[in-house]
């Protein structure tokens, strides 16, 4: 009759290997957070006359407006240029982000949302 637990032998010496590679793709991801919370991304809209930039820890830093683009009879156009531009850094910084952590995971889709399953 065969025993009943496992697989006799080989696990402890796989579990102790990927527990380390476990520890290892965390402290990469830690590092690679870092970083990106570091970056600045900039975007402009209107031809340049609205330029945004944001953190990697998605905060606004930076908005600088072209004296033309100042229209106070037109409000509503200067609102959806910085809109417009807010939007691009932003989207930048995500598809940076998601693109770094994907080479670190191998594509996995963050490790538990993306499996079948």
């Amino acid at each position: 009759m065969a025993k009943r637990g496992g697989f006799p032998g080989a696990m402890p010496g796989n579990m102790n290997n990927l527990m380390k590679q476990a520890q290892k793709m965390q402290r990469q991801m830690e590092e690679t957070t870092k970083s990106l919370e570091e970056k600045e991304y900039t975007a402009a809209a209107g031809g340049g006359a609205v330029s945004v930039t944001v953190s990697g820890k998605k905060e606004v830093t930076s908005v600088k407006l072209s004296q033309e683009v100042v229209d106070p009879d037109d409000i509503e156009m200067l609102e959806d240029l910085i809109m417009a531009a807010t939007n691009e850094a932003f989207r930048q910084m995500e598809e940076d982000s998601s693109s770094a952590m994907a080479k670190l995971t191998g594509g996995l889709g963050g490790l538990g949302g993306g499996f079948p399953f």
